[in-house]
C-alpha cells in the first residue's frame, strides 16, 4: 500500500472484527479454529477481505487464529488492521514498538500490516510519538490510525505524525445509533474534511441492535454485556421497533439496518463475525442504501430515548 493511503473508495464497505476470537469471555463464549474457519472462508469468498484484530484480543489468540486462516491466500487478496495496545507494551524494552510490530507480524504470519492503530489514548500522546519515530525510519509504513481518541487527541496525533513526515490515515471509535459521541464531538466532520476513513465499531452494540434480545428475552446473565444493556432493554425495544419497520421495507433484518445506517453515515463499520450468517448479514447490509429521511428518523428516535451508555474505556473521551 505504501504511503498512498487507503481512500474510502478502495476500502470494502465493511471491515470484519476478531474481538470475540480472543476467547476472553466478553461475549460469554469461547470459539475454536474449527468453528471460525468456515466463517473466515465465507467472508473471503464474498469479497469481505478487510480484517481487524489486536494482540489484546486474547493476548495473541485472535491474531494467531487469523494468521492460520490467511495461510494459502495471496497477500494482495486481503487487508490487515492491527493495533498497538498501550497496556500490552513491554516498556522495559529498548524498542517496545519494534518488538510489538515484529511479534504481531509473526503471529499473523505476514510481512506487512496495512493499517496500524494506537488502540486507545492511555498515556497519550506517548505511543503515537513512539510509533511515529519507529515508522519514520521503516521501509514499510502502514496507514497509521488512532482508536478511542477524542477530538483533541486526534488533532494532536496528526500534528505529531506530520512532524515525522507521516500523517494520520484512519480513526476508529465506538459509534452506533445509541452512541453518536464521535459525531457530536466533530470527529466525523474532521475525518470527512481530511478524507480520513472513519471506522465505527460496536455498531450493533454487542447484539443489542439486532432484534435478538428484548425485555422478554434479555442477554444471558453470564455475558459481561448483559450488565450494560439489560437495564435499558425497554428503550432498546423501542429503537428496534423503528429499525424493524425499515427492515421490513428493505426485506432485511434489524442488524442489517443498523449496519446500513453506519455505512450511510460515511463510516466503515467493523462487524464481529463468529458465525457464517454474520458474514451474509453484513454482506446484505452493504446492498441497502437508507434515505436521508430514514437516517434522520432513526436518529431522532434514538435521541428521544436519551441513551447514556458511555463505556468505561470512553470516559476520558468526554
Amino acid at each position: 500500500m505504501g504511503m498512498g493511503g487507503l481512500t474510502m473508495t478502495k476500502l470494502p464497505k465493511i471491515a470484519l472484527g476478531t474481538w470475540a476470537w480472543g476467547n476472553d469471555g466478553t461475549f460469554g463464549a469461547a470459539y475454536t479454529e474449527d468453528q471460525l474457519r468456515p466463517v473466515f472462508d465465507s467472508a473471503m469468498q464474498h469479497g469481505l477481505t478487510l480484517w481487524d484484530t489486536a494482540y489484546a484480543y486474547g493476548i495473541g489468540t485472535a491474531e494467531k487464529t487469523l494468521g492460520a486462516f490467511l495461510k494459502g491466500y495471496a497477500r494482495d487478496s486481503f487487508l490487515l488492521s492491527d493495533k498497538l495496545t498501550p497496556q500490552c507494551m513491554d516498556e522495559s524494552s529498548a524498542s517496545p514498538v519494534a518488538d510489538m510490530w515484529a511479534m504481531q507480524k509473526k503471529l499473523l504470519g505476514t510481512d506487512s500490516i496495512d493499517i496500524y492503530w494506537v488502540h486507545n489514548a492511555i498515556e497519550a500522546p506517548q505511543w503515537i510519538k513512539h510509533l511515529a519515530a519507529f515508522f519514520e525510519k521503516a521501509e514499510h509504513t502502514p496507514i497509521i490510525g488512532v482508536s478511542n481518541h477524542n477530538m483533541g487527541q486526534i488533532e494532536e496525533a496528526d500534528t505529531i505524525l506530520q512532524h515525522h513526515g507521516l500523517k494520520l490515515g484512519a480513526v476508529q471509535n465506538h459509534f452506533s445509533l445509541i452512541n453518536r459521541f464521535s459525531e457530536e464531538a466533530g470527529i466525523l466532520d474532521y475525518c470527512r474534511k481530511k478524507d480520513i476513513p472513519f471506522f465505527s465499531y460496536m455498531v450493533l452494540e454487542q447484539g443489542a441492535l439486532t432484534g435478538h434480545y428484548s425485555t422478554l428475552y434479555p442477554m444471558p446473565a453470564d455475558a459481561a454485556r448483559a450488565a450494560v444493556y439489560n437495564p435499558i432493554m425497554d428503550k432498546i425495544d423501542t429503537l428496534n421497533l423503528s429499525l424493524k419497520l425499515l427492515a421490513d421495507k428493505y426485506k432485511a433484518n434489524i442488524a442489517q439496518i443498523s449496519i446500513a445506517w453506519a455505512i450511510g453515515k460515511g463510516t466503515v463499520p467493523i462487524i464481529g463475525v463468529t458465525k457464517e450468517h454474520h458474514v451474509t448479514d453484513a454482506l446484505r447490509a452493504t446492498e441497502i442504501t437508507l434515505t436521508a429521511e430514514e437516517i434522520t428518523l432513526l436518529e431522532s428516535t434514538a435521541d428521544k430515548l436519551d441513551f447514556d451508555i458511555i463505556r468505561d474505556w470512553e470516559k476520558g473521551m468526554v
